[in-house]
């Protein structure tokens, strides 16, 4: 009888360890995809105070530091959100990508990181959309890769989206964010800037309106070429514009240039801008914008 209750006892011993393993290991499993989203919770850095703040929250403010009102840098998909019209946007040229063709050091491991880290294929982002109702065609470059620098792939989707506009006679919205050529393709990333330049003109001949909107940084090679080349331009408030680095060109003139040089305003104030737009009223403008020249085009 003894020997039937010690074993009886063991038994519901093993069966009270075994159903408390079971239930920590439920409570933690229960627990898990709370840490997993809390993981995925993307954050960026504000470039001005440094602070970081989730997406989720930027996104409510157009990607504006609620710290100190500094412009944060809005990937390129995100960009689009905030300006097309729900579910409009149609991408095209999605699969089109950048090849290491020179066998450039280190370039391949560059693409690799840049299409991990992204989800892109590319630095620049194309396709058709509405704004306020109104069709055009749309870029918007990514900072994120390669500093969205105009490589082969870049050149080559931006083309297109001029050329199919042009074909279905849609204006343009483009929104470059770039530090310029692509160096490691060689002089093949300088055509680029001749082949783009060639589709807006074409573009242009045909009546139709090519609106930009420079956003920080526009520099190099999409100065000196497409970010340029619009009807109509428009700048993000202290963007940094420009062709040559500040210190190459004190370097080079032996001038001391002012505080705002190369900035959205000194740009408006010389004549190269015509409006600077703070981002929550971009929408609204381009929409009337691009509704005001449908009217003239319609008459």
């Amino acid at each position: 009888m003894a020997s039937a209750a010690a074993g009886e006892k063991q038994i519901l011993k093993k069966d009270m360890i075994t159903t408390m393993k079971f239930d920590l290991f439920s409570r933690r499993s229960a627990k898990e995809p709370a840490n997993e989203a809390k993981e995925k919770t993307e954050m960026l850095t504000c470039p001005s105070c440094k602070n970081a703040c989730a997406k989720d929250i930027l996104r409510d403010s157009f990607f504006v530091c609620q710290a100190c009102g500094a412009y944060v840098r809005i990937p390129a998909r995100e960009r689009i959100k905030l300006l097309a019209d729900p579910d409009s946007f149609q991408e095209l040229d999605a699969d089109l990508t950048s090849v290491d063709f020179l066998s450039f050091p280190g370039y391949q491991d560059k693409l690799t990181k840049a299409k991990e880290s992204t989800g892109e294929k590319s630095a620049v982002i194309t396709g058709t959309a509405t704004l306020g109702g109104v069709p055009c065609a749309v870029y918007v470059m990514d900072s994120r890769f390669i500093m969205a620098s105009m490589g082969s792939a870049v050149g080559e989707k931006i083309t297109r989206l001029f050329e199919y506009a042009t074909e279905n006679h849609l204006p343009v919205i483009g929104i470059p964010c770039s530090g310029g050529a692509r160096m490691q393709e060689g002089i093949v990333s300088l055509m680029q800037m001749a082949k783009c330049s060639g589709a807006v003109r074409k573009h242009s001949d045909a009546g139709l309106l090519y609106l930009v909107l420079l956003t920080d940084p526009t520099t190099g090679g999409i100065t000196a070429s497409i970010a340029m080349e619009g009807d109509i331009t428009l700048a993000e408030p202290k963007a940094l514009v420009g062709f040559a680095g500040r210190r190459v060109i004190e370097q080079t003139t032996g001038a001391d240039l002012p505080a705002d040089f190369q900035k959205a305003e000194f740009l408006l104030k010389h004549g190269f801008v015509d409006l600077i737009l703070p981002r929550e009223k971009q929408r609204e403008t381009m929409t009337l914008i691009l509704r005001q020249h449908q009217k003239e085009a319609v008459q």
